[in-house]
């Protein structure tokens, strides 16, 4: 059980830092017409706009994410095709709960509101492929740490 969790970790982390590359790159809109990064968005729900902090509390929540798909998806997810289906679909999951409704209410608007603003749309797409990118990451190298473990550890 432990190394099922500790390669969701690893997972988590590693398919992080790919979506935080990511969110390092995306801007969105600003209420005031300028832009700034996503990760700095990530930074404000804990009360910081750096990217430093949004870097932190992201890969903070990815290792969790991940540990928690090992919990949850660890004995369906036994090959790579395994491993990348279960991945996707756990990513598009977090997108609807993190991106469509925790992060908007966090931030003081209503859930699902990049999609209702019209401005945010491109941006909420941007977060749909970063986070499928990041189930599929997750997936593989979940399958990857687990193939080498005895199967009874896999069990």
């Amino acid at each position: 059980m432990g190394s099922r969790f500790v390669a969701g970790i690893v997972g988590g982390l590693a398919a992080g830092v790919v979506f935080g590359i990511m969110m390092q790159l995306m801007t969105a809109p600003t209420p005031d017409g300028g832009q700034m990064p996503i990760i700095n968005m990530v930074g404000m729900i804990v009360g910081s706009a750096t990217a430093g902090v949004g870097w932190l509390y992201h890969l903070f929540n990815s290792a969790v994410i991940g540990a928690i798909f090992a919990w949850a998806l660890g004995q369906r997810t036994y090959t790579y095709g395994t491993g990348l289906g279960w991945g996707a679909a756990y990513g598009f999951v977090w997108w609807i709960l993190g991106g469509l409704i925790l992060m908007p209410v966090f931030l003081g608007m209503p859930a699902f509101a990049p999609l209702m603003m019209p401005e945010m749309r491109t941006v909420a797409m941007g977060s749909l492929v970063g986070h499928l990118i990041y189930g599929l990451i997750l997936g593989a190298v979940y399958v990857a740490m687990t193939r080498r473990a005895p199967a009874a550890a896999r069990a």
